[in-house]
Formats: structure tokens, sequence, C-alpha cells
């Protein structure tokens, strides 16, 4: 099939990384695994990030983009279906619906997601047209059983299709683990709202945490570096390093050094983080909490605890380091649950087979 890919909260090749532009990315990927001409439709960016933020050229930028597109495409054929992923109330899809309703061609959604909580100014709107949009979808990809709910509620008819949260694995899973003896590891932006609440609960944490010889590594950077540094300025010297951005190569260097990965996760719609740490053999300590649980099997590939329970989250931390044996059969299990669940190939394969029925409905 060809396939125009359109994510307006943040292109595949936006500059900034973040989880966002990651999954966008590895959808594509994806679906050109299966043999698909995949093709990134439009780079607008359509982020309201308030419910009074006003866009000025949002307007005739997305009508310059539509135009455009029609034209493409009366030239060379418009493609077999528009793939929108993660269109929601802050980011919404204006340009994939009208184009998808004037070719008659099946529209398509990943991680659109509803919440009743957001009808404010412009995210109510944006909310409206989008359960009109998940109604008409040929299908809509659920990543998260929250998702599925949220969007089971809003729009009671909609055809819906659960995949799991995925990664490509492949780097992480050649990457031969050496842990290095009471090491930790976390890799996170550092941002405002549930990045800093995240790094404020691990930090705390860490403050209990009994084993006498533990370093914790951290990657990542962000506007908030500075009030993260404050967060951990209490413990000795040594005891944290600071790596910032890091490419993927060191990412994976960094994963395989380590004993196990550390992060609290709040917010977190799942976290690929997590995936990647898992893939490259590292046990996970998280807290229950977001979408941590649809990535992290506790008590299998990793340990998960009560949301906001500093102490619970340091004795973990101290039940693995303590516990070797323990750590490596949940390494080993975290490998095994990556590779055969949710690396790309296998998400791809679930991809293509609901893409099949779907080229039936038109938007």
């Amino acid at each position: 099939m060809k396939i125009a890919f359109y994510a307006p909260l943040k292109s595949p090749e936006h500059p900034v990384p973040s989880g966002d532009r990651l999954m966008a990315k590895q959808l594509v990927a994806a679906l050109s695994e299966t043999g698909n001409q995949v093709s990134v439709a439009s780079h607008l960016r359509s982020f309201h990030r308030t419910p009074d933020t006003v866009l000025p050229d949002l307007e005739s930028q997305v009508a310059s983009e539509i135009e455009r597109l029609r034209q493409e495409w009366q030239r060379n054929g418009p493609p077999d279906l528009w793939f929108c992923y993660h269109p929601y109330y802050k980011a919404p899809d204006l340009i994939g619906p009208p184009l998808a309703r004037l070719f008659g061609i099946p529209y398509v959604t990943a991680e659109a997601s509803y919440s009743k909580r957001r009808n404010l100014g412009c995210w109510a709107r944006h909310q409206d047209a989008l359960k009109d949009l998940v109604a008409r979808a040929a299908v809509n990809f659920c990543f998260t059983e929250r998702d599925r709910a949220g969007l089971e509620s809003a729009v009671p008819d909609a055809r819906l299709a659960r995949i799991a949260p995925f990664i490509d694995a492949a780097p992480f899973l050649t990457a031969t683990p050496a842990p290095e003896k009471a090491r930790l590891v976390t890799v996170a932006m550092m941002r405002p709202g549930d990045k800093l609440q995240s790094y404020a609960a691990l930090a705390a944490a860490l403050k209990y945490v009994i084993a006498p010889d533990w370093h914790l590594a951290i990657v990542g950077d962000g506007p908030e570096r500075e009030a993260v540094e404050a967060l951990f300025s209490a413990f000795p010297a040594g005891r944290i390093e600071w790596l910032g951005e890091l490419s993927r190569t060191g990412v994976i260097e960094q994963l395989s050094r380590a004993s196990l990965f550390v992060w609290p996760g709040h917010g977190e719609a799942y976290g690929l983080a997590y995936l990647e740490a898992q893939a490259a053999g590292l046990p996970v300590i998280a807290e229950n909490i977001a979408g941590v649980p649809e990535v992290v099997l506790d008590g299998s590939t990793g340990l998960l605890t009560a949301s906001n329970d500093a102490s619970g989250l340091a004795q973990s931390i101290d039940s693995l380091l303590s516990d070797q044996q323990q750590r490596q059969k949940l390494a080993e299990a975290a490998r095994i649950f990556v590779s055969t669940e949710r690396s790309l190939p296998v998400v791809a394969r679930r991809i293509a087979d609901l893409l099949v029925p779907a080229l039936e409905f038109t938007l």
C-alpha cells in the first residue's frame, strides 16, 4: 500500500527528541516493514499548548498543505490510506480528514486519545472533531487499555484495535550486558511537569536506599536541568553521574553497564525507555502508575511499587541489588518479553493484518 503518514504533534523528522517523535519514527518503520510505501505527508505542527493558544498562521498553513497535497495526488494518484499518529485535544489533524473525504480513501488513527476533563477553549472544539473522526475512521489503533476504554466511552461505535507499545529492539537486544555492581541508570528528558515530578520522586527514594555502594547514571537534558540537579544535590560527590543527552549508541552503552533501570514514571503514557532498558537486559524499578504497567510486567521483568511510595521504591532497589540471582532472572525475562512481544517486526505484522480490512472503509 501507499500510506500517507502524519503526526500533528511532532513529525518523525522534528529536531527535538521525545517519546512522541520516537514512536512516530517507529510507526513509519513498522508500516514499511511489511512492504508498504510510506511517506510523511506533512511536517506541519498543530500543537496548542493551552486551551487559549492561538496559532495565527495555522489556518493559512493548513490550507496551503491541503492544496499542495491535493495537486500532488491529482498528478501522481492518491495514497491507499491516511495514517495519523496521536491526534488529541492539543494536536488535531486538520489536514488528513478533508483530503481523505475528497479522494475517498480510508483514514486510520494510532494513539488517538479523548479526555472529558479537557473540554476547554479550543481544546473542546478539537475534541468534538476528534470524536467525529474516530467514529468515521477505518480503524483506531490503541496502545493502552486506558486509551481504548476512553475512546470506547466517548465513541461507542468506533472501530478499535489494540496493539502494544513497541520499539526497534534489535540494537538493544544485540548489545552484551556487562552490569556493574550497584550501578543504576535512568534515561529521561528534563522537562517541567511529569518528568520533573519523576526526578523528584527518584531523588526522594534514593535517600532510603540502604546499599552502601549504589551510584546513579542520569542520561538526559532539558530546560529543567538546574532544578533536577538541585534535587540530587544532597548526595555525596560521585553518587550521581550526569551524562547529558546521548546518541542511541551512547544510551545502549550506559544501559549495558547498569544493574537496574530506575524511573518512577509519573504521567507516562507508557514509556519507550522502559522497553529499551528491558531489551538491553535490565530489570525495571518503577511505580505502578499511568501507563507503566503496559510495558513493565511486575514481578516478571521488573518491580512496580505504589505511587509516591519513596521507601517502597527504595526497598525494591535494595532487594534486587542484594539478590543477584533474582536480578538476573528478571533481566533475562525482560529481554525475552521485548523480543517476542514488543519488537518492531512482531507488531508490524499485527498492524499489517489489521490494515487489510481497513481498506474497505472510507472517511
